[in-house]
């Protein structure tokens, strides 16, 4: 049996570092779609519907991407479990990049017609099966190479991406609305999906440079790559799909009502865009630092407790957050994204990246992660904006999205609590022996996919 990577500092540094530039990058592309969505979308490729329903339209294509994002993790977790997790890293950063800058060059409503909207969705899709492959590979790269009781410290480093491209997409709009809007309409919102031109050339250069984990180059040279890796997790693996999915409600749900659909709820409320932009902003960067905070704890305690935290504590967020957004205090407001970035989204948030991955064996886990994180964002990432403006729409008022938040986290809680802890799981355990081997844990189990959760 492949014993525990024990990977120098320097070269986990380096391997994290690479996967945390390679997910700041998409997510800065994710990211800048969704903004763009909440702020600007529904005018320049919905004009004819009502501001309402150019809303939604825009939210729904936002949505489109998450719909894609199970496929892009089947596709590329056949691959990344099969022959490389480095070319599949590199392969979705390029198809990121593609589907980003071309956003930025597309005609609008008014210059092609129906067309403009059917080509911004093309573009999400191909943004939704990049993403889908991005986040399972880079997650894998970390716990692969890092020491054992560093797993879910180094996984982390991935996490950060998302606070850091998010950060840089908030500030790049912040900066382009300050343009007249006649500009901003015309040109300037363009500017933030061509600049990752230079991000994405930036993250491939890096990840050129970085090789596959011990653990799947032990895996290639048994003969134990599975031959449909997706089909044997969903045949022997699937309550662990499933578990991982309901896991994510309790970061997701909360996180996409601040990030995106916050946005709008603020402006109709009363709250400059630009103030509620400023507050994400900020509170992105402190989260950038309680991210592998939280983790230490992760390797210390474990990662249900963590997350079991992190779940009760998103249920007690819900009502307070709307409530102090309504002040329009502008102190209030950041409270408000401090309480649901730095601390709940974080709490769930980055467990994840070691827990997921420390469900599948070796040579399905780029398959078994990706699939259990995508699924679990199509049930629970890409229906909240839409969700949110339609329940405001019909009651008028933010009590049912606090509802909506607590729903997601209790579903989470329930799933953690179901859960079996993986904080002393080797990385390297394999579900398919080779000759004369016998597939086993550190919990001793040993069969082919332990039963237990």
């Amino acid at each position: 049996m492949v014993t525990t990577t024990e990977s120098s500092h320097v070269s986990i540094a380096r391997v994290a570092g690479a996967s945390l530039i390679g997910t700041t990058i998409e997510f800065f592309d994710f990211f800048i779609f969704g903004t763009a969505s909440a702020l600007i979308f529904g005018k320049l490729f919905f004009p004819d519907l009502d501001p309402l329903i150019g809303t939604l339209a825009a939210f729904a294509t936002f949505g489109v991407a998450f719909a894609a994002r199970p496929l892009g993790a089947l596709i590329f977790g056949h691959f990344g479990d099969r022959v490389s997790r480095k070319q599949m890293l590199v392969t979705s950063l390029m198809m990121m990049g593609i589907g980003t800058i071309a956003v930025g060059l597309l005609p609008t409503y008014s210059q092609v017609g129906i067309l403009a909207p059917v080509l911004l969705v093309v573009c999400r899709l191909v943004q939704g099966l990049a993403l889908g492959g991005e986040w399972g590979g880079a997650v894998l790269m970390a716990v692969e190479h890092a020491p054992k009781r560093k797993r879910a410290f180094y996984a982390s480093w991935p996490q950060i991406g998302v606070p850091f491209g998010l950060v840089i997409a908030t500030g790049m709009f912040f900066l382009v609305r300050q343009l007249p809007q006649n500009q901003l309409e015309s040109w300037g919102w363009r500017i933030p999906f061509l600049v990752s031109a230079v991000l994405v050339a930036l993250g491939l250069y890096i990840r050129l440079k970085i090789d596959d984990s011990p653990a799947f180059k032990a895996v290639k040279e048994k003969g134990q790559e599975e031959r449909f890796p997706a089909a044997t997790v969903f045949r022997k693996s699937g309550g662990r799909v499933v578990i991982g999915a309901l896991t994510v409600a309790a970061a997701n749900i909360p996180f996409y009502m601040v990030t995106v659909f916050a946005l709008t709820y603020g402006a109709e409320d009363g709250v400059s865009k630009n103030a509620m932009l400023g507050a994400v902003c900020l509170a992105s960067l402190v989260q950038m630092g309680t991210i592998p905070f939280a983790a230490r704890f992760c390797d210390r305690y474990g990662r249900r407790p963590v997350l079991m935290v992190g779940c009760v504590a998103t249920i007690l967020m819900a009502f307070p957050f709307f409530w102090l957004i309504d002040t329009h205090n502008p102190a209030a407001i950041v409270l408000a994204m401090m309480l649901a970035l730095p601390i709940c989204h974080t709490l769930t948030y980055a467990p994840q990246s070691s827990f997921l991955p420390e469900l599948f064996p070796t040579q399905l886990r780029y398959s078994g992660a990706g699939i259990s994180y995508t699924l679990g964002g199509l049930l629970f990432s890409a229906p909240v904006p839409f969700i949110s403006a339609a329940l405001m729409d019909r009651f008028g008022g933010a009590w049912p999205l606090a509802v909506y938040i607590a729903c997601g986290a209790a579903i989470s809680l329930v799933a953690v609590m179901v859960a079996r802890e993986s904080r002393d799981d080797e990385i390297t355990w394999s579900a398919k022996p080779a000759d004369g081997e016998v597939p086993s844990r550190t919990d001793g189990t040993a069969d082919h996919l332990p039963a237990a959760l």
